[in-house]
């Protein structure tokens, strides 16, 4: 596609002595969360987090000679600002500006340095680590390069949230960038394996591990090449999802790989690296050819991996709105942006693509020989965003009711989790007329489970008390129907309000 690139840059702090010099320098200047946190003041903080800068720098120029070394640093890491020497100097003693320069963290411009590099803190209060990527094209005039190393956002966070944190022998994060994934597989993978096609961002990576006291496993190659033959109890990707021609203007978002060929690969090959019982956890772009089957494609995939898949679509992107994305964080001119996207939407016509299917692959091979549990689904709503909490309650839900069967089921004692119940209603010539209902369960991804009159009455008496088949026996009475005929048809809901985590096996 056209544009204008940047050049691919040289590796930066290869010298580990700096590297810890910067971290010490960093640490005592009280370059943290809390520190950047109390410097800025709550109203400026909170307008940063969402990107407007404006207060921050404000609240930078009116800083104390004391902790002018702290907005320094602010200004430089997360601000894009140009600073005079002296105060880059105090920031950064006893480390030469020229030393940071020579290792590729600061550039000399106009009389001062700007930051080369984003550092910034990253975590909690119990687990606050520094991540390293390269400057966000919002904070720099130039084009991005090649190679350019993307530093935390929304796609990365979504992903380290709905991972499982359950102790691991073996991880994998493939297509590590800056390390955001490793960082959070190191407090609970004995052995980590981080892999990218960019040296720079294995470089990148490398510091972010020092920095944080880390060591990983760091190997450069594609896909799986790195880890042929080994296998591992997880593996996390975000790997350069973006759908396209097959170009590769930029590595942390193409692949090179025409279309969705990427997300392909990665699940048509994961099976072969997951031990027994394994799980992988992968954002993924697929081609939708038609909105109303949306899930032909990746469906496929996932049935073919011969794997358990959960998958999630979060949304489904028209071409031009997709584009416009991936073109708003480069940073090239406007003139080049209008050129690269008429070239990439040309190609989505002629592909006949009307939509991109973006969301989360969870995938787990079954310990044991029988039919793969898939399920594909859509879950757009805010709030419901998969956690590895719930990838953890999925699965034990699904394993439950695979090897629990009806009679079992009925002579259960069930209870309801905690739920509201919404109903929508018609005024009518008697009154207001209920036309749906649903129970939701707050902050479970897809806990919706449409419900009738009986399904109503059933889960309000499953207080883990009575069998179920007690409840269905007296619904039955009330209504006037066949108790058997009534567990027939109620059965399949109750299952599915078991999979959604609304209903539980009491005790």
């Amino acid at each position: 596609m056209a544009g204008r690139l940047g050049p691919v840059t040289s590796l930066p702090l290869r010298d580990q002595s700096v590297v810890q010099a910067l971290g010490t320098a960093l640490r005592e200047r009280d370059f943290t969360a809390a520190g950047i946190a109390d410097l800025l003041g709550e109203q400026a903080g909170a307008a940063l987090t969402v990107g407007t800068w404006w207060p921050a720098l404000r609240a930078t120029e009116r800083a104390d000679e004391a902790r002018r070394p702290l907005a320094t640093l602010i200004r430089l890491f997360l601000l894009g600002g140009l600073e005079p020497e002296a105060h880059v100097r105090a920031a950064f003693a006893p480390i030469a500006p020229a030393i940071l320069v020579e290792q590729g963290v600061l550039a000399a411009a106009d009389g001062g340095f700007r930051a080369v590099l984003d550092i910034r803190p990253h975590g909690s209060d119990d687990h606050e680590y520094l991540v390293v990527s390269d400057q966000d094209a919002l904070l720099s005039a130039a084009t991005l390069a090649h190679d350019h190393v993307l530093g935390i956002g929304g796609a990365s966070m979504s992903l380290a949230h709905a991972v499982v944190r359950t102790p691991a022998a073996r991880a994998l994060d493939l297509g590590t960038g800056c390390g955001i994934q490793a960082l959070h597989l190191d407090s609970h993978a004995e052995t980590l394996v981080a892999t990218d096609t960019n040296p720079r961002a294995l470089a990148l990576a490398q510091v972010t591990a020092e920095l944080n006291g880390m060591s990983w496993d760091l190997r450069e190659g594609s896909l799986f090449e790195p880890v042929a033959g080994e296998r591992f109890d997880l593996i996390v990707a975000n790997p350069p999802f973006v759908v396209g021609a097959g170009g590769q203007d930029y590595i942390y978002r193409d692949s090179g790989i025409a279309g969705d060929g990427i997300s392909r690969r990665l699940i048509e090959q994961v099976a072969d690296h997951l031990a027994p019982g394994g799980v992988a956890q992968l954002l993924a772009n697929w081609v939708v050819h038609d909105v109303d089957d949306w899930q032909a494609r990746i469906g496929e995939w996932v049935r073919a991996s011969g794997l358990d898949a959960w998958v999630v679509q979060r949304e489904l992107a028209d071409p031009i709105s997709y584009i416009s994305l991936w073109i708003a964080d480069a940073g090239e001119t406007p003139e080049a942006a209008a050129e690269r996207g008429a070239l990439w939407l040309d190609w989505f016509e002629r592909e006949q693509i009307v939509g991109i299917g973006m969301g989360l692959v969870t995938l787990r091979k079954p310990d044991t020989d029988r039919e793969p549990d898939v399920v594909i689904e859509e879950i757009t709503a805010a709030g419901q965003e998969v956690t590895g909490f719930e990838v953890q309650a999925w699965w034990a839900r699904r394993d439950f009711l695979r090897t629990t069967s009806d009679d079992d089921l009925l002579a259960a004692s069930l209870s309801t989790s905690p739920v509201f119940l919404e109903a929508q209603s018609l005024p009518g010539s008697d009154g207001w007329q209920e036309i749906s209902a649903a129970v939701t369960r707050p902050g479970g991804p897809g806990a919706v489970l449409p419900v009738d009159e009986v399904m109503t009455a059933l889960l309000a008496g499953c207080r883990g008390e009575v069998p179920l088949s007690a409840l269905i026996g007296l619904l039955a009475d009330f209504h006037g129907v066949d108790a058997d005929a009534l567990a027939e048809v109620t059965l399949p809901v109750v299952r599915e309000a078991i999979t959604r985590g609304i209903l539980f096996v009491a005790g």
